[in-house]
């Protein structure tokens, strides 16, 4: 059961003594802001503690920019329907990562987001510092419980140094996700590892034994535990790292003199030599060397992550997400008649095999008109219910190829008129920094007008988690094309697959696992490293020859694999079942 925020703080407040909490006025940002519940205590006592860079625990509390934060928060979800003692640590991120606007050529403006934490978390009284080059930064805490289905609660941390008292830049160094230069990030990862081990010990969480470092960015509170001890052993029998990142180019390195003039001698010099190349200090190989336990999130992808770190053992438990979040509430009705309890045990799911085909379609055509109606709302495009649709929704990268559908408007025209009409939804967002991703999206654009009148395009502005769920519910097909081998596991398509909707995608992360060709859906490619034009013309080959004829001509096939993405992928690909792999590989060993 996912509650929303009020929900969840007027549930944490009902379970708490008046003494324990009260409200006051709060000073944000050297102005007054709307009075924030500050509690003195928070009455937990987790064993294990996740530290992500971003979580998503509300699509309005914007803490994420996409996969990750949103993996994370489906994280904290089940664990919470597990009852697993676990706390989470992130950054406050106040400003977000960005809103998105849209020119009329497709330009892409990037706008802060206006989130005022005192609407949906508490702030805890209680207070630590780290020290960044020659200042001694504060940081506080906010908290946010997560609550699982039976009613049991994750405690979520965000850290925020937008505190009276911290110099004018420190203050903003919880302001922006993935933002500023490389001095800002490397003070924001010192903010989320070291002072995040250092804000649960304020906290008076003294009893946790695992350290889950989700990606590189949480490496360096492997530092602070070592400091206490010196013991590598030891910190090693507390930690795990998972590593999300497939290319070199993806992993965060920082100048070594830049660490020295940030740490000093808060980082260890025995420890260089291990962690340090070409002069950089590489975050993942920190996290590695200090943990007893590394895995890939999917089985492509700890192949990967093998090649790129030969001298460490690295496993794989492919991701998920959480079944009850990401099912839409047409199907959400169907399972609850066909397959009672499938929210707790999301392995029941395999039993959609026995929904009538008819109850099927019915809650993907609410679903679809769902989303065709937020598209006319939003763009102001009107799209047809009875047209194949297909959507492609991530972030706007060069690697991701969100132009290759468009790439060949010719063969798209050709494959309307010999297949049958279709429509293409996009949404994403690009990195502020990432002129190639931007150029994606004026690509789309361009395509959008010179088809106008014979293929509808679409673009849905400012993605995040709502936008998704509608997109993942109310397309017909979910289109992804990365480049192989650069995706490490991409979970959009595993939530297709929990309403009905097949994957067309390459041969990567997940999708190695997940497709039964004509079955669960297709691939594009052979699964060996990409070759763009090969996988372009096998992607279209596909949409003119199988996927669109047997959607307008063979549609009890086609609703018979809209069944299979649901008892055999569903079924499997969850947070349930990821986060149980999770106890049972790497925090109870």
């Amino acid at each position: 059961m996912i509650l929303d925020a009020e929900e969840e703080l007027k549930n944490y407040s009902t379970q708490q003594s008046e003494s324990k909490w009260l409200i006051m006025p709060l000073l944000i940002g050297g102005r007054m802001e709307r009075k924030a519940r500050v509690l003195t205590e928070l009455p937990y006592n987790p064993k294990i503690a996740y530290f992500s860079m971003e979580i998503c625990v509300r699509s309005d509390i914007p803490t994420y920019s996409g996969g990750l934060g949103i993996l994370a928060g489906d994280t904290i979800r089940s664990c919470a329907d597990l009852n697993i003692p676990i706390v989470a640590i992130t950054l406050l991120s106040e400003k977000g990562y960005f809103d998105q606007d849209i020119g009329e050529e497709g330009e892409q403006v990037e706008k802060p987001s206006n989130f005022n934490p005192a609407s949906s978390m508490y702030l805890v009284a209680r207070e630590t510092s780290v020290r960044i080059g020659n200042s001694q930064v504060k940081i506080r805490p906010w908290f946010y419980p997560v609550t699982g289905s039976s009613g049991y609660q994750v405690p979520v941390i965000f850290l925020d140094t937008n505190v009276e008292g911290n110099g004018e830049w420190e203050r903003t160094l919880t302001s922006y996700l993935y933002g500023g230069d490389e001095k800002y990030r490397l003070a924001q990862e010192i903010v989320l590892g070291i002072g995040g081990v250092r804000i649960l010990k304020a906290l008076g969480f003294t009893g946790i034994y695992r350290y889950h470092m989700n990606e590189g960015h949480a490496s360096l509170l492997t530092l602070e535990l070592y400091n206490k001890t010196r013991n590598v052993d030891y910190v090693r029998s507390q930690c795990v790292f998972t590593t999300h990142t497939p290319v070199p180019a993806g992993h965060d390195k920082f100048d070594i003199e830049l660490v020295r003039e940030l740490m000093g001698e808060e980082f260890p010099k025995e420890i260089l030599p291990h962690v340090v190349f070409d002069g950089k200090l590489n975050m993942t190989k920190l996290g590695m060397f200090f943990s007893h336990y590394i895995n890939g999130v999917a089985k492509r992808h700890r192949e990967v992550s093998q090649e790129l770190f030969p001298g460490y053992s690295i496993d794989s438990i492919t991701n998920g997400v959480h079944s009850p979040t990401w099912v839409s509430k047409p199907f959400r009705r169907l399972f609850n008649i066909y397959i009672p309890g499938w929210k707790s045990d999301p392995y029941m799911l395999r039993y959609a095999s026995s929904i009538p085909k008819n109850e099927i379609w019915k809650a993907h055509m609410e679903a679809k008109k769902k989303l065709l109606e937020y598209v006319k709302r939003s763009t102001e495009i009107e799209l047809d219910l009875e047209v194949f649709t297909i959507g492609f929704a991530r972030r706007m990268t060069e690697y991701k190829r969100p132009d290759m559908l468009i790439s060949d408007l010719s063969e798209l025209l050709r494959i309307k008129e010999e297949a049958g009409d279709f429509q293409i939804i996009y949404s994403g967002k690009a990195h502020p920094k990432d002129t190639q991703g931007k150029m994606m999206i004026r690509k789309i654009f361009r395509a959008q007008k010179e088809l106008e009148g014979k293929i509808k395009i679409v673009f849905i502005k400012n993605y995040n988690m709502e936008i998704a769920k509608l997109m993942v519910s109310g397309v017909d097909l979910w289109l992804n094309n990365p480049k192989i081998p650069m995706e490490a596991s991409g979970t959009s398509g595993m939530k297709a697959a929990h309403n009905g909707v097949p994957q067309l995608s390459t041969l990567d992360g997940w999708w190695k696992e997940g497709c039964i060709e004509g079955v669960t859906g297709w691939s594009i490619g052979n699964g060996e490293p990409s070759n763009d034009e090969e996988e372009r013309e096998d992607m279209y080959r596909k949409l003119r020859e199988v996927i669109i004829p047997m959607f307008y001509r063979e549609r009890e096939k086609w609703i018979e694999i809209m069944r299979n993405c649901i008892a055999l992928n569903a079924s499997f690909f969850n947070t349930q079942r990821m986060v149980e792999q999770y106890v049972l590989n790497a925090y109870f060993l």
